[in-house]
């Protein structure tokens, strides 16, 4: 399918993105520097987490974060979602991520081109082939970029919640999209930042 945006939508989007991305690291700046510290003294190197995801059309890429678990957390797991009270994760790991502190590297990525402000969330390689084979319209969550945000997000649809049914929600964002929508879900982040119980 077409993707769900015309030309001009996606200049528009691009620009919102560029801009936002600029001005949420120029204010966070100042609190870099001691996340950096806390994480190398509790944990170590590296600081930064950097992971494979899926984004647009399908394409592969790297992802950023703060990384908020322990050096050898899939060893014996291979990889695997977070769940709630998951021992590999530090101290200061479960600080970040009740904030979502440890996304803010990927406001890199959004200045990459890689990813958008709002949009599905990306998943790892391995968990999009598993989720396509049983997930109707699964794969066409990469018709538009991924995003540090979305629609399931904004509505309790994280952690451990069926992947089906968050797909769901993907899709609806997917083809319902505006600036309008857009704006609306990065008010409910923050929201849920600041007041939510639900980040592990």
């Amino acid at each position: 399918k077409a993707r769900p945006m015309t030309t001009w939508s996606r200049i528009a989007t691009r620009t919102f993105d560029v801009l936002f991305s600029l001005l949420v690291l120029l204010l966070f700046a100042p609190f870099a520097l001691l996340i950096f510290i806390t994480v190398l003294l509790e944990s170590g190197r590296p600081i930064f987490y950097r992971q494979i995801r899926v984004g647009l059309e399908g394409e592969e890429f790297e992802l950023l974060k703060f990384r908020t678990m322990k050096l050898d957390a899939e060893d014996a797991t291979g990889p695997t979602w977070t769940k709630r009270g998951d021992p590999r994760v530090t101290r200061i790991g479960r600080l970040l991520r009740r904030l979502s502190l440890d996304e803010i590297p990927q406001f890199i990525n959004v200045l990459r081109g890689e990813m958008s402000v709002v949009g599905p969330r990306p998943e790892r390689p391995e968990f999009v082939q598993q989720f396509q084979q049983y997930v109707p319209k699964y794969l066409e969550r990469h018709r538009l970029k991924t995003g540090l945000t979305g629609w399931a997000q904004v509505n309790g649809l994280r952690g451990e919640v069926p992947i089906a049914e968050r797909t769901k929600y993907d899709l609806y964002y997917i083809e319902n999209w505006s600036l309008k929508l857009d704006l609306r879900i990065i008010f409910k982040t923050i929201y849920a930042i600041l007041f939510g119980k639900d980040a592990y």
